[in-house]
């Protein structure tokens, strides 16, 4: 063993009595400390000293092993030096060669940076580094005297040389200096920097205060991996009003994304329930609607939710309980996954281990489902696309092959069984302006589009010598098509500004390279996929590069023979691979949409097929998703008599607004297959059905 983590954690706490199962971000204290070291690449054991039983059960269930720490170094003036020297002559074998002291009054230690200073101590930069953050503060004694500064002299922040404070995180050491010394601090010393919204160090209540405040913005939102989903109804499934008529019946607004989620983890087998103290029939109605169970009228959620619990043999910690008022705290505690929605109670959100971006009624259990979901599919190693054997496809009418993979794009899995990835095709749609680039951005994202997608060329490779010279008329006067390819062609600053602003809009980006050149490009731009163009399934060196890439690769078969597909598939490979079924004719006529096509593509190749279209309106959009297209993509314009040739087959907003709108209702109502009763039939059913011997 090269490197231990000790992790001291005593029972005793001047401050905030047994602040070490204090839970921030609904994880305890201990538990956030071990799960740092043990994500770090570079540790190969924790351990946690303590003298106190419940602190052990909670290092011992997050991972750790459990030193326990005797009474004479239990005291409130013992060093954390003499846990971590004691816990060294606990551990079997050899000393490690590097000793890591982590402490838990530092909620957010990123095992980045744990492996980062340990890798300075192992690589003989440093004999001992600790974790510290710069600061340009001036710094007084109580007496009025300046610490680091002459009070005479003010020079301003850049003419300062940065200091750095200690934040208490970790401390990397030599073990052999630790035991000649005795204390973190000998030989060479380095400080290894961390961001300051990492550096919250808990002494006092106000500190925990302020670390819970801030685990929804500094804490990676992982995928949650809970067996069941419970829900509060009011403020969660709702925004938390009512809307009440002359005769006292109320209605209340709710999002069909949150049904789609709710769909979408039935159809995984992930067990739900809502719980509500009121006894309404809008619950009632929107739960049958849901499909789901529904308890109400309760004085103590938490005997309902404890009782359902052991009736379905559930394990409290793979369950998800979602709230948003202190009437949810007791059910909250029950559970391993704790979760809040922005604008909860502040009591709600400091109990919670999780708080989500999208507010009750606005998409906040579809954002929940999403990362359950996120937690359930299995992730098969991944091979280098030249190391996977070429495919062997079916011939018609064989055997389909297994159900194709969901394959992760952005922030999406995309194939059967999750929510169809809508693409906003902008392409060359922005006629060279980024404004109107960020207008159709808006368009793509305001809809509901999970993504856009552009084309990127190197002109002088693309456009063929003798259309270089020919003259075209512009909206920028007479030019040579050259001239006019590179006058619309965005560059690395139009980029960088177009990926800012998809990240703040919350929508993926990528685009259909056209060369090689234009691929290394959008590989400095971090794209989360690439697209080849339908015109491009032949490019084989094109392909080559793609495959290095190593990234999802979204496939369009417009124009090409199936000979033509599997050449491409061979170099692509099926492991990141995302068809789209689609005929390269402007506009498209319906007798040349062949939609069966997608089922031929996923049997023969067996990958997750999407649908690309061309057409005017949306019908033949949503029949592909009917028959099973995981993505669709359209073209997309500010208006369709803009100058350009691709604004004419593409749809202006409220098209847009309404395909993903349609889509979604189709999602929903598609169902899963399973024939049952629905509780809406159930009055009619006793009241007309027959039933004779």
């Amino acid at each position: 063993m090269r490197v231990l983590a000790v992790v001291p954690a005593r029972g005793g706490s001047v401050g905030v009595p047994l602040k070490n199962l204090e839970k921030v971000g609904g994880i305890p204290l201990v538990a956030r400390a071990v799960d740092a070291c043990l994500r770090a690449e570079l540790v190969d054991e924790v351990v946690v000293s303590t003298d106190h039983d419940l602190i052990a059960r909670a290092a011992e269930a997050a991972g750790a092993r459990v030193v326990r720490r005797p009474a004479d170094l239990s005291g409130p003036t013992a060093s954390s030096e003499s846990a971590v020297l004691h816990a060294l002559s606990e551990t079997p074998g050899d000393d490690p060669e590097i000793v890591v002291l982590v402490q838990c009054t530092s909620a957010f230690i990123d095992p980045r940076d744990l492996d980062a200073a340990v890798a300075r101590v192992l690589g003989g930069e440093a004999d001992s580094v600790f974790s510290g953050v710069e600061t340009y503060e001036f710094v007084w004694t109580g007496a009025g005297h300046g610490v680091n500064h002459d009070p005479s002299v003010r020079p301003r922040r850049q003419d300062r040389e940065p200091h750095f404070r200690e934040t208490g995180a970790f401390y990397v050491m030599r073990t052999a200096g630790l035991r000649e010394r005795g204390h973190r601090f000998f030989g060479t010393v380095a400080v290894q920097p961390v961001p300051a919204r990492h550096a919250v160090e808990i002494d006092v209540p106000e500190d925990l205060e302020i670390a819970r405040a801030l685990a929804p913005f500094v804490d990676e939102p992982l995928p949650i991996d809970v067996d069941a989903v419970v829900t509060d109804f009011d403020g969660v499934h709702t925004d938390d009003r009512a809307f009440v008529d002359s005769e006292g019946r109320e209605m209340v607004a709710v999002s069909r994304s949150d049904g789609m989620g709710i769909a979408l983890l039935r159809r995984a087998g992930v067990r739900t329930l809502v719980l509500s103290t009121e006894r309404n029939p809008v619950v009632a109605a929107r739960a049958a609607k849901l499909g789901v169970p529904v308890v109400q009228g309760l004085g103590a959620k938490d005997a309902a939710l404890r009782a359902w619990l052991a009736a379905e043999g559930l394990d409290p910690e793979r369950v998800a309980y979602v709230g948003n008022d202190v009437n949810d705290l007791s059910c909250m505690a029950m559970v391993g996954w704790p979760v809040a929605v922005p604008d909860a109670h502040p009591r709600v959100r400091a109990a919670a281990r999780v708080v989500l971006s999208a507010p009750g009624g606005a998409g906040a259990v579809r954002e929940l489902s999403d990362r359950v979901l996120a937690a359930r599919p299995a992730v098969s190693p991944e091979t280098a696309p030249e190391a996977a054997p070429a495919p062997v496809f079916p011939a018609y009418g064989a055997a389909p092959l297994a159900e194709p993979r969901p394959v992760r794009i952005g922030r999406s899995l995309v194939g059967p069984g999750q929510p169809v990835y809508v693409i906003g095709e902008i392409g060359i749609n922005h006629n060279g302006d980024v404004e109107i680039a960020r207008r159709l951005i808006d368009v793509a994202a305001d809809a509901g589009c999970q993504a856009v997608k552009f084309q990127k060329r190197t002109p002088e490779i693309c456009v063929p010598l003798e259309q270089r010279d020919q003259i075209r008329q512009t909206p920028w006067g007479e030019m040579t098509y050259m001239e006019y390819k590179l006058r619309t062609e965005f560059g690395a600053d139009e980029y960088a500004h177009i990926a800012k602003y998809c990240e703040e809009r919350g929508v993926d980006w990528f685009a259909s390279p056209w060369d090689v050149p234009s691929v290394e490009f959008l590989e400095k731009m971090d794209v989360v996929a690439h697209k080849v163009a339908s015109a491009s399934v032949t490019d084989h060196e094109l392909l080559r590069a793609l495959a290095a890439t190593r990234k999802p690769v979204i496939l369009s078969t417009g124009m090409s023979t199936l000979e033509e597909i599997d050449a491409a598939v061979e170099i692509l490979g099926t492991e990141r691979l995302v068809m789209m079924h689609a005929t390269s004719t402007y506009p498209l006529p319906p007798e040349e949409a062949n939609l069966r096509m997608i089922t031929t593509l996923r049997q023969r190749y067996g990958v997750p097929v999407g649908y690309s279209g061309h057409e005017r309106g949306l019908q033949i959009s949503l029949a592909a998703v009917t028959l099973g297209a995981v993505t669709v993509e359209r073209h997309i314009t500010l208006d369709r008599t803009m100058w350009g040739s691709d604004h004419a087959a593409s749809l202006e907003p409220s098209g847009l607004e309404h395909l993903v709108r349609d889509i979604r209702i189709i999602e929903e109502s598609l169902g899963d297959g399973v024939k049952r009763v629905y509780p809406g039939e159930e009055a009619p059913r006793a009241r007309l059905r027959r039933v004779t011997a």
